[in-house]
């Protein structure tokens, strides 16, 4: 891998983390065209792009973070905990599914197609009036059980907590803000258990570009600020349906390479 692709790497994972394209859809369809193989998907790199966007979103949402470092024991604690406990579980008993569809990349298309339903769907909801503080318990666990879903490649994490907290009645401003809020202990979360992958077998780090792969985590943190500032402002004016249109062109992309070319993607159906 060299830097030039590890910085590329960098601005998708950033930007699409937080844009409801999906970073790990993108991420497991560069790495197939590439060929970039184990390094580009391997843990310890992952790990580096995740740090650069958890610093993004922190950096981003810093205003919001300050007043929850204040107020501790306030409703956005405990809904933000509720949330998390369906994400945990599904992420605890799936991870092993996960990494197999992550390598392969045999669902990426028609995950895509289904992000792109989301995205479409959420330019026709109407404004909500909930916000964190009116949040039932029902609602926390609901976009929880939409991000655990988000475990799979080229589902959207953003694009179904979003969407998830519209669904349930939230203002648009309310449910991206949650669901940024809701991203930086889950990224955290993904960050310390590949950290413990790592450390129970210091081998996997050797003979690693490990300066392509740092300028790959800066370009990360800035392209992943940006992407939160974008999905903001475009949520607040109805404007997710150009992201459907773009998950849906990537959709044909890799489903045409499946069913007709079987160049970079495992073939959709088998025998």
């Amino acid at each position: 891998m060299t830097a030039l692709q590890a910085i590329l790497l960098g601005i998708v994972q950033g930007a699409t983390e937080f844009l409801p394209v999906s970073s790990s859809g993108h991420l497991v369809i560069m790495a197939h065209i590439w060929k970039l193989g184990a390094v580009a998907s391997g843990t310890l790199f992952i790990l580096l792009l995740h740090v650069g966007t958890l610093a993004a979103v922190i950096y981003a949402m810093r205003r919001e973070l300050l007043w929850w470092y204040r107020h501790p024991k306030s409703r956005l604690t405990w809904v933000v905990a509720l949330a998390l406990l369906p994400t945990a579980v599904v992420g605890a008993l799936f991870e092993e599914w996960f990494e197999d569809l992550f390598h392969s990349g045999a669902t990426v298309g028609l995950e895509f197609v289904i992000t792109g339903c989301i995205l479409w769907w959420m330019d026709s909801q109407s404004h909500g009036k909930k916000d964190e503080d009116t949040l039932s318990v029902r609602d926390s666990l609901w976009i929880g059980a939409l991000q655990g879903a988000a475990i799979l490649p080229a589902l959207s994490r953003s694009g179904l907590t979003i969407g998830g907290g519209l669904w349930r009645g939230m203002d648009r401003e309310a449910a991206a803000r949650f669901s940024f809020l809701l991203a930086i202990p889950a990224i955290l979360g993904g960050v310390l258990v590949k950290l413990d992958d790592l450390l129970e077998d210091p081998l996997k780090t050797a003979h690693l570009p490990w300066g392509a792969m740092g300028l790959g985590a800066i370009a990360a943190a800035i392209s992943g600020y940006i992407g939160v500032r974008i999905t903001f402002r475009l949520l607040k004016h109805s404007r997710m349906r150009y992201f459907a249109i773009y998950t849906w062109m990537i959709a044909a992309f890799v489903l045409a390479d499946q069913l007709f070319v079987h160049q970079w993607f495992p073939p959709l159906f088998h025998g």
